[in-house]
């Protein structure tokens, strides 16, 4: 005997309550959607609010070291205390920018510094020192002048290598324009610029005007640079002379493209 056909059977479904309730209503459907919703966003605030905890409350992550890198004429300590960083805080809230600003200020002598969070437990304080190109004359001190001009520290000794610089500008229509401040640049740019094996015999970078810059040399040397223009070409050509006349006396780099050398 033939089953029920298709419409036979969607016919007593329909006339069958239970298989109508059996279904979900979209109601019923909206408010487990709207469950589900609640029980995430609790799960995020809860998980949320236990990161904050552990960040901010808890002592798992607070400040307790400080280690510094790259000091050589300052002492850890010195730097250490001008930093002062919050020891006890939570890391995540230490003012990493704040501490540099006050490197900077405090101790002239730094030119960079990063301040990197180390976790779980430290700060890094990472110091470029200034590096001296020359000195200047104060009293029985010296004061050092970086490749970017910065008179930065006073020292009561001279450093290894370093040339002085005498300022001695006459009263000429270029200092009334350029200035001491400028006529300092200069040399320094002069001084930044030196061949490795020039800068190390170098004992003082004299300057009378924007257009005459001096060198004196170990042995008795002397050159005449001139301006600080063209600096990398001058240096090129002294390099030059110097390996061609290893016992001239005196160099002219001037007019780089007519260098002069005397007294070989």
């Amino acid at each position: 005997m033939a089953g029920p056909t298709t419409a036979q059977r969607g016919t007593a479904q329909q006339q069958d309550p239970s298989a109508r309730s059996s279904r979900p209503s979209p109601e019923g459907r909206r408010l487990s959607g709207r469950r589900r919703l609640i029980v995430i966003g609790a799960l995020v605030l809860l998980l949320g609010a236990g990161l904050v905890w552990v960040l901010y409350g808890s002592s798992w992550l607070r400040t307790e070291q400080v280690r510094i890198t790259g000091v050589d004429v300052l002492k850890p300590a010195e730097v250490e205390t001008a930093a002062q960083v919050p020891i006890g805080a939570p890391l995540i809230s230490v003012d990493t920018d704040a501490i540099a600003d006050r490197l900077r200020r405090k101790l002239p002598r730094i030119d960079s510094v990063d301040v990197v969070r180390s976790w779980p437990h430290g700060i890094r304080l990472e110091v470029t020192e200034r590096q001296p190109v020359l000195l200047m004359k104060k009293g029985a001190q010296f004061i050092e002048v970086d490749a970017k001009g910065v008179r930065f520290a006073t020292v009561a000794t001279s450093p290894g290598h370093v040339p002085l610089l005498e300022l001695k500008p006459d009263r000429s229509a270029s200092l009334r324009r350029f200035g001491s401040a400028r006529l300092v640049r200069e040399a320094v740019r002069v001084a930044g610029l030196l061949p490795a094996g020039v800068a190390k015999d170098t004992e003082v970078v004299r300057v009378t005007s924007y257009d005459s810059i001096s060198l004196e040399l170990t042995r008795g040397r002397t050159v005449v640079w001139g301006s600080g223009e063209e600096s990398s070409v001058k240096a090129k050509v002294l390099t030059a002379l110097m390996k061609a006349s290893p016992k001239a006396g005196h160099f002219d780099v001037s007019a780089p493209t007519a260098p002069a050398v005397s007294g070989s």
